[in-house]
């Protein structure tokens, strides 16, 4: 009873991390302190100098070309069934990011292609380092379809275990 117990306790807690990546506002992320020791054991906290996640409309989409041989965002949902399990590149911007959730870094990833729903890109990777918000990003790994990670937190697509290069820093 007791180790159901506290694998229920790890689920809620790493389920509770995740929660930055799924969408809706994170309010720790909006702060500039340290964070606290709320963390899953053996997860990496985001370190305080990094910046907060940005709502998207802060972030300039305008002029981001599709790579060569790649996907816009917007086709990697609308052919998801065809990329399910298959490698795919997709250049984009990164407007949200989250360090060491379930031991690898989410970001968000758009290129200014499709309407809400299928604009924005989850992506998983342990490439360092990780981009900041409104780095030109390219990214490539392996498109998974409908993750559930329990507690609420679904992904229709997910691109995982991502190597993503920073192509353009972004200007502050």
């Amino acid at each position: 009873m007791l180790k159901a117990t506290i694998a229920s306790v790890l689920a809620l807690t790493a389920a509770l991390s995740v929660a930055g990546c799924n969408g809706k506002p994170q309010e720790a992320a909006k702060t500039d302190t340290a964070p606290t020791a709320a963390a899953p054991a053996g997860a990496a906290a985001m370190p305080a100098n990094h910046p907060p996640a940005q709502p998207t409309g802060e972030v300039d989409l305008t002029g981001i070309l599709k790579a060569e041989g790649g996907k816009s965002v917007l086709e990697v949902y609308t052919e998801k069934d065809a990329l399910a399990n298959q490698k795919v590149v997709v250049r984009g911007k990164v407007v949200k990011t989250n360090a060491g959730i379930m031991g690898k870094d989410w970001l968000h990833v758009r290129d200014g292609s499709g309407e809400e729903g299928k604009n924005d890109l989850t992506v998983t990777t342990t490439t360092k380092p990780l981009p900041n918000v409104g780095d030109t990003v390219l990214v490539s790994g392996t498109v998974i379809l409908d993750k559930d990670f329990g507690m609420g937190y679904q992904y229709p697509v997910l691109v995982e275990d991502a190597e993503v290069k920073i192509e353009i820093a972004a200007t502050k």
